[in-house]
Order: structure tokens, then C-alpha cells, then sequence
């Protein structure tokens, strides 16, 4: 797809966390940029929005099949609203949230507890927004 970073950006907001009110959106944009401008460990290597967006097996929304069954939540099926564009372009301007941290990863573990470690431990918890929780990098990070 020829789809530009902004607008990359603004369907992976809605697809993600189109449902989480504007918090919980705008934490999933921090995720997404944090990654592009991350420094240090396996992120690093990911200098776009599409590179990030696109990166196997990190969303679930970037793939057109899941499991061996279409999936019909993905990126090319969201019709965007002016609020993804809003929070797409909040968060490329260099905006986080700020209760966020330096969040790498979020997951919606379809229950009211956020596990401790996340995907294993070189992510800690670090807040739990609407229906994600959201994950810091540890020092074991920087080995990946």
C-alpha cells in the first residue's frame, strides 16, 4: 500500500484502539513512535512508521490473516475519522502521554489483570489504559 506514515499511523490507532477513547488511542500512538525513535535493542532497526507498523507479527491489525482465517480488522478496512488524523499528527510532532513512560508494548489480556512481564522480561508494566495494558523496556531490553 502506498499509504503515507501519517495516515499508517492513523489507521493503526484506529484499528488498535479505536474503541479506547482518546487516552487510550493517543497511548498506542506513543507505542508506535516510541518504537520509531528508540535508540538501543531490536526496535532501533525501525526507523519509520512503516517499518514499525509493518514488522512481523507485532500487530495484529497490520495482518491481513490471522490463524489462517481472514481477518477483518486490519489497517485496510478502518474508515478513518479526524481524530485518528489528530492523534496520528499529535503523536508525530513528538507528544506522548505522559503517565505512558517509554512504553514499547501494549496487549488487551481480555481480563481485568495486567501480567507483571511482558512479552517476556524485557518489558515491565508499567500502566493499564482502558482495555491495554502497557509495557516499559527493562535493561534486558537493550540485549534484544
Amino acid at each position: 500500500m502506498a499509504y503515507s506514515d501519517l495516515e499508517l499511523l492513523a489507521r493503526i490507532i484506529k484499528c488498535e484502539a479505536g474503541g479506547e477513547g482518546e487516552n487510550g488511542m493517543k497511548a498506542v500512538a506513543s507505542v508506535v513512535m516510541n518504537r520509531v525513535n528508540i535508540t538501543y535493542g531490536e526496535y532501533s532497526r525501525y526507523k519509520t512508521v512503516r517499518a514499525v507498523v509493518f514488522q512481523p507479527r507485532q500487530f495484529v491489525c497490520a495482518m491481513e490473516t490471522v490463524g489462517g482465517s481472514y481477518n477483518a480488522q486490519n489497517i485496510y478496512n478502518m474508515a478513518l475519522e479526524q481524530i485518528h488524523w489528530d492523534i496520528a499528527q499529535w503523536a508525530m510532532a513528538g507528544n506522548r502521554l505522559t503517565n505512558l513512560g517509554t512504553a514499547l508494548w501494549f496487549f488487551n489480556p481480555y481480563s481485568p489483570e495486567c501480567r507483571t512481564y511482558f512479552p517476556t522480561k524485557v518489558g515491565v508494566f508499567a500502566i493499564r489504559i482502558g482495555d491495554h495494558c502497557f509495557y516499559n523496556p527493562t535493561d534486558a531490553y537493550a540485549d534484544t
